[in-house]
């Protein structure tokens, strides 16, 4: 089976967040022909000028991670031009011969937001690196011997500024990884960042408290995840949630808010996140020695290998059917 692989909605940016981890794995183990029994669009985008690769006679599947934005209008506001946007978006998406999401709660949404048939959508979960591991990890980043952790966007549905304030209460510090955290290319007056600037607002209050890490090589953040005293996900809501993923992988302990996709990824390996929960696990070495070897065990149900094989199946079953009718 020749498969073509579409990456082409994948920027810069992209490259240190879900989707584009998830668009270089699938590069590095199926390699792209470009006379296909199939072709799979790795990266759909809401509102993306983009078109859905098409081939006469050749079947299309797309990758969905999440639709957030559409769930969270007062946060994620459309204005015309992005409902313009998604309303050709989703004329494509409906004449694909298949989609493929991250979590059970995605097909829910997509389900829900686009009218597509349930059998047509394939829940196929994605997985941590093997870099993620546990290891005895050097503190070359000079990171405070106990440190919550979090990794990722500052985006509404993230809910970073409620994890900063409770940390900043408790007086824990919290150590942030990723590009937004760092970042000053955007538009601080854009209903979307409202969350980001409360943030940097805090960690510019509290520099010695909330440390920034911006993008790190995947090495060194395998490294944080091993030195991270509790990993915590505090999300509003979650498509999947890789780096709770890359957490377990290494053995930290996690708190997550079990909202959307999260319930799937964690299974009972992790605590809800709250005060509680968290003075407890910063208190309590032995609690974190119990969640960090039930996180390996619920994280060793996810591999690439697994994602890939899944989604060949997939594949296989689309050229079949399209073979049939």
């Amino acid at each position: 089976m020749r498969v073509k692989l579409d990456t082409g909605a994948i920027t810069e940016q992209d490259k240190n967040r879900g989707i584009g981890v998830y668009a270089q794995e699938f590069s590095q183990r199926l390699n792209s022909v470009n006379n296909p029994d199939i072709i799979h669009s790795l990266v759909f985008k809401l509102f993306s000028n983009k078109q859905i690769p098409k081939i006469n006679g050749i079947p299309t599947v797309v990758t969905v991670h999440d639709l957030i934005p559409l769930k969270y209008p007062r946060y994620y506001p459309l204005g015309l031009r992005g409902r313009l946007k998604w309303w050709r978006q989703k004329k494509q998406l409906r004449l694909a011969a298949g989609i493929i999401t991250d979590s059970q709660a995605s097909k829910q949404d997509i389900i829900q937001f686009t009218s597509i048939a349930a059998e047509k959508i394939h829940v196929v979960y994605l997985a941590a690196d093997e870099i993620f591991k546990p290891v005895k990890a050097v503190n070359k980043l000079a990171l405070p011997d106990k440190f919550v952790l979090y990794v990722g966007d500052l985006n509404w549905n993230k809910n970073v500024v409620k994890l900063t304030k409770l940390c900043l209460k408790l007086r824990y510090p919290l150590v942030v990884v990723g590009r937004q955290a760092v970042a000053t290319d955007y538009d601080q007056h854009h209903p979307e960042t409202v969350e980001l600037v409360k943030f940097q607002h805090l960690a510019r209050l509290h520099p010695k408290k909330i440390i920034r890490l911006g993008v790190v090589p995947d090495q060194d953040l395998a490294a944080i995840y091993n030195l991270a005293t509790v990993y915590i996900q505090s999300s509003r809501d979650e498509g999947f949630g890789l780096p709770v993923l890359e957490a377990m992988s290494c053995g930290c302990p996690v708190l997550s808010s079990g909202k959307g996709s999260l319930p799937e990824i964690t299974g009972k390996a992790v605590l809800p996140f709250n005060q509680k929960n968290l003075k407890l696990v910063w208190q309590n070495e032995n609690l974190r020695r119990k969640l960090a070897q039930v996180g390996l065990v619920q994280a060793k149900k996810f591999s690439w290998d697994k994602t890939v094989n899944q989604t060949v199946k997939v594949y296989e079953k689309i050229i079949a059917d399209c073979a049939n009718h």
